[in-house]
């Protein structure tokens, strides 16, 4: 089990941080009750290290724990990795609220801004 951390961190592999920010896009249905994250990663460092395994999910971490996803893909340009797309889906008003604490404290720690479309 994934530790909390005061930070707001996400993370590939347990206790590595990955320091590449991702594009986050939201989308939510018309209810708002149910909806999904998608982050995307451009040439993320979880890539780049061949010792540590395959990727099976992604792990976002702060003060209040952990919030995990397994819906991930890598991307590739010529046969070399060069992105991860990853897929956070929510099913309840009380998830949403959730993702969106992290999602807050994420952004402040790396000067994310937000916009509406």
């Amino acid at each position: 089990m994934s530790k909390s951390t005061s930070e707001a961190v996400i993370q590939f592999f347990e206790g590595v941080n990955e320091p590449v920010v991702p594009e986050i896009r939201l989308t939510r249905s018309r209810d708002g009750k149910t909806g999904q994250a998608n982050f995307n990663f451009e040439q993320p460092q979880a890539l780049t290290v061949d010792k540590m395994g395959e990727i099976t999910g992604m792990t976002m971490l702060d003060k209040e724990g952990a919030l995990k996803t397994r819906d991930i893909k890598a991307r590739f340009l010529n046969g070399v990795p060069s992105g991860i797309e990853a897929t956070y889906t929510w099913k309840s008003e009380e998830d949403f609220q959730r993702f969106m604490r992290f999602a807050e404290r994420y952004a402040k720690l790396n000067g994310l801004g937000y916009t509406q479309t």
